[in-house]
């Protein structure tokens, strides 16, 4: 029989970082409401729950390293929200920002996780931040919490 590992989700006792976006935030503050409210089920204090708004989803990398390098939170959780326009900027803004992320993350001392949302439009994205696909940001919460347990198990 293989050791199985496992992250618990329980949130009890842990300091969270959210970075959110502050461009497009008629979606995003539907993402961190839900994140909070996953980790708050999930045993997390609010005074332990910090939330950084930059300006946009191209700072959201650059605020997460530097709080991964504080060595000051159990996780972090970066939220944001791309919606395709008439240009090729999209595709460059979006793939620059995951990779970013995905870079960082596999450098950090900590878990990091994300719920970016690429949309190609504001009802796609409205549906990704609690309509019918969910809520994104609490998605990424639930995996940060199981994502710190399993780090520190």
């Amino acid at each position: 029989m293989p050791n199985l590992h496992e992250g618990k989700l329980d949130a009890k006792g842990k300091k969270v970082a959210i970075v959110a976006s502050r461009f497009n935030d008629f979606v995003t503050h539907r993402l961190v409401d839900g994140a909070i409210d996953c980790l708050v089920r999930n045993g997390a204090d609010t005074s332990a729950l910090d939330v950084y708004w930059v300006p946009g989803s191209f700072e959201v990398p650059q605020m997460a390293q530097k709080l991964t390098q504080s060595m000051e939170f159990d996780g972090v959780l970066c939220l944001g929200t791309i919606i395709r326009g008439e240009t090729h900027h999209f595709d460059v803004l979006a793939g620059s920002v995951i990779r970013s992320i995905t870079d960082i993350s596999s450098r950090s001392q900590i878990p990091l996780t994300h719920g970016l949302i690429t949309a190609d439009s504001p009802d796609q994205a409205m549906d990704r931040a609690g309509g019918k696909g969910g809520n994104k940001g609490w998605d990424s919460a639930l995996a940060l919490i199981e994502m710190m347990n399993l780090w520190k198990s």
